[in-house]
């Protein structure tokens, strides 16, 4: 398993001298110490509205908010990212569970031929910290920009001070950037998402979450993600997990993600939650058997099915 000392985290200069401990802190909680993020994603209640949490495929136990938080509890994962209401409505319960804050959302009601995306911030960065003050285990905080959007520059200018906010106060940042609006051809352009991550890591960002490429001229996704992680430099890369699929599919394409395309992580969230608690909790523990200790697929799977077990 990868260990990354504490003296080896690369910590950014935007960072105050009486914050620096608690950004290491956090930053080492975040990543369990292996300077590998596995995020589990819980934003999406805003963003895809019930869509993801009721309906055919999807166990009944995701309809109940709670689900999320006991998966967390009882799973492996990195951080649990959330909506403010959400993460304060339950963290009392769940004390435990590393929460990154999602500053913004929209729904998925407006298309883009309407108009461009737009994901405004919903609080103020005084409002994370009084959660903080109040006792939740809160390690960061998440935003989304869509460039490409007309409004680019609105979502680029609130996260550029939040990241320069978060860093001050000692906490992580980790952008969800997304190719999206009118003058965007192709979301999934591997060329396109490398400007992503750059545009994340200028932005001061210590992760970027993006969706993986679509396969081209022979190139895998992976292969082609590489670019992606190279753009990034020290801004780690973690790739979406997208809609549910079976979880030998999920944890091959994870695998290579991270060996062949150079990512540093995961962000995931309805290949994980959709499922009953008992399956969801085995697969967090596979996905950072993978994410944080470098296991194969074949043991991850083993993990998943019952057959084996995952701790650190």
């Amino acid at each position: 398993m990868p260990v990354l000392k504490r003296e080896e985290v690369k910590v950014p200069a935007g960072v105050s001298a009486e914050a620096r401990e608690t950004y290491l802190d956090n930053y080492l909680k975040a990543t369990r110490g292996t300077g590998r993020l596995m995020l589990f994603a819980c934003d999406q209640k805003i963003e895809h509205l019930n869509d993801d949490f009721y309906g055919e495929g999807i166990d009944p136990a995701d309809a109940l908010p709670d689900h999320l938080f006991q998966i967390g509890d009882q799973g492996v994962i990195g951080v649990l990212a959330g909506q403010r209401g959400l993460v304060a409505a339950y963290a009392a319960d769940y004390p435990d569970i590393n929460y990154l804050i999602k500053v913004n959302s929209k729904t998925h009601l407006v298309k883009k031929d309407q108009d461009d995306p737009y994901s405004p911030q919903l609080h103020s960065f005084e409002a994370i910290l009084e959660l903080i003050n109040n006792g939740v285990n809160v390690v960061g905080i998440g935003y989304t920009i869509y460039i490409g959007s007309e409004y680019e520059s609105q979502m680029m200018a609130e996260a550029g001070e939040l990241i320069a906010q978060a860093h001050a106060a000692g906490l992580i940042v980790c952008l969800w950037v997304y190719p999206r609006g009118k003058a965007v051809a192709d979301e999934k352009d591997a060329h396109l998402l490398a400007g992503a991550a750059g545009t994340a890591l200028c932005l001061g960002a210590d992760f970027v979450k993006v969706n993986p490429p679509n396969a081209k001229d022979g190139q895998t996704p992976a292969q082609l993600l590489h670019q992606a992680s190279m753009a990034s430099g020290r801004c780690g890369l973690v790739c979406a997990g997208g809609s549910t699929v079976d979880a030998q599919t999920f944890l091959t394409q994870l695998y290579q993600q991270i060996h062949v395309g150079g990512a540093r992580g995961n962000a995931t969230g309805r290949n994980i939650h959709q499922r009953s608690l008992a399956q969801a909790v085995r697969l967090t523990k596979a996905i950072s058997a993978i994410t944080l200790a470098d296991a194969e697929v074949a043991e991850a799977l083993a993990i998943f099915e019952g057959d084996a077990d995952f701790t650190l």
